[in-house]
């Protein structure tokens, strides 16, 4: 934790004095953010729905080619990603930085998780169901919803990945250059383990899909699976920093600022997934 927020005493993150409103200014700019994106997101549910109720002739029915079974399994960790990212703010409210990182990183495995069914789900409904943006006006909206959705919810993730590297910052402030490049490699590490590791989980899916064995896939990425534990091991050693890091209790409200957003991209999908999904089962001829 930094010597200035071991100093400042109790900070009240749900008011802030110095302010005209008494909401910190970070959170405030967030919810008006959020708010435009609710009528945003609005008016995208509003028209999937108008075309889904009235569709045009020749449409596809959606339930030859919806997988419920893995979007409900895809759900489920986006939700429990929102209990870790809660405990990510309740950690750092209380100035606990370890517990608040090791939140942080299950979030951005549980974003990942969901981002990789979404990914999965597009190619299959494309390469098998035949679904794409031009070939019927549900496709177009079907895309254009749930991607946009899933493009927030990768923001989401870099937001994670970057307030997770800016944790090692070292409170002392002659290792900034250092530190400046410690955390660009500490990045690209990431990025490399999610383009890495998510090439190599689709390939082994896509491996037992086809019907073939872990032989099969070893033999054939096998440089990929080695390269993705390489990077793990990398994102492990920048992990074991011991020395005093500037950040702690006074960065709380930059975490709950970004817990705002990651839980309203949650709430989103609460409501995409029975609008989008769940209704093709329950009413929809």
């Amino acid at each position: 934790m930094s010597s200035h927020a071991a100093t400042a005493g109790p900070i009240d993150h749900h008011h802030d004095a110095t302010t005209t409103t008494g909401i910190p200014h970070k959170k405030l700019f967030m919810w008006a953010f959020l708010a435009s994106d609710c009528m945003f997101f609005g008016s995208l549910i509003a028209t999937h729905l108008v075309y889904r109720l009235h569709p045009p002739v020749g449409s596809p029915d959606p339930r030859d080619i919806f997988s419920i079974e893995l979007t409900s399994g895809s759900t489920f960790i986006l939700l429990m990603s929102s209990l870790l990212m809660a405990l990510a703010v309740n950690a750092i409210q209380k100035g606990n930085v370890q517990t608040t990182r090791r939140m942080l990183l299950g979030t951005i495995v549980f974003g990942l998780i969901f981002l990789g069914g979404q990914v999965y789900e597009f190619n299959h409904f494309v390469h098998v169901g035949g679904l794409t943006l031009a070939n019927s006006v549900f496709g177009t909206t079907f895309y254009t919803l749930t991607g946009t959705h899933g493009t927030h919810v990768a923001i989401g993730v870099l937001w994670l990945v970057l307030m997770y590297i800016r944790s090692f910052k070292p409170a002392d402030e002659s290792n900034g250059q250092s530190w400046i490049l410690k955390g660009s490699a500490h990045f690209l590490a990431f990025v490399g383990v999610v383009v890495v590791g998510m090439y190599t989980l689709l390939a082994l899916i896509h491996a037992f899909e086809e019907g073939h064995g872990l032989g099969y896939y070893f033999s054939h990425h096998f440089i990929s699976f080695g390269i993705t534990l390489a990077l793990l091991a990398v994102l492990v050693a920048f992990a074991r920093q011991r020395t005093p890091v500037d950040f702690g209790e006074a960065n709380a409200i930059d975490v709950e600022s970004m817990g705002l957003y990651w839980h309203f991209v949650d709430i989103v999908w609460i409501i995409i997934f029975p609008v989008v999904y769940l209704l093709e089962y329950i009413v929809l001829p």
